[in-house]
């Protein structure tokens, strides 16, 4: 009889690819990764990180945690952009429409992205880690946008690889 690997469900494949996205990341805080999805199709992805052309945050420091500021908070003292603005940015600079997909993230979305993903006509948001921003989940739900939080490990699923 033949072993046949069990394959990750497609959720978890798109999960897998946003956690690898995060390792580009550029934050000292927290590595974010975000790809969006159509059709089963990737159409962008961004990772966490300061605007294309400015340095780095490893090279300036970060001001919020400088400041000691809890995460969920005053986002405008960060330099950096969100893993999931730059996925959405990424898929307007290229002129590719976004409207009807899946957004998969290594983290929930705060409420600035959640207002981005919204009108960006997204119509789901998968997500493996919890943030600490009832108003995102709040908005999302408002909007129709379906909000699941799949617990992965770094070799899949919560639970699988440990």
């Amino acid at each position: 009889m033949v072993n046949v690997k069990e394959r990750p469900s497609w959720d978890e494949y798109f999960m897998r690819i946003a956690q690898e996205v995060a390792q580009r990341s550029t934050c000292l805080r927290r590595s974010v990764g975000a790809v969006v999805v159509l059709s089963k199709r990737i159409l962008s992805t961004g990772y966490n990180g300061a605007p294309s052309g400015l340095p780095h945050c490893a090279e300036t420091g970060c001001l919020r945690e400088q400041l000691k500021v809890p995460s969920g908070q005053r986002h405008e003292l960060c330099r950096g952009m969100h893993a999931e603005m730059n996925a959405l940015l990424q898929g307007a600079r290229h002129g590719i429409r976004l409207e009807g997909g899946t957004l998969y993230s290594t983290h929930v979305p705060c409420s600035l992205c959640s207002k981005m993903i919204i009108n960006t006509g997204l119509v789901r948001a998968v997500a493996a880690v919890d943030y600490p921003d009832t108003f995102a989940r709040e908005m999302l739900l408002r909007a129709g946008v379906e909000l699941y939080v799949l617990p992965m490990g770094p070799a899949g699923p919560e639970g699988e690889g440990d």
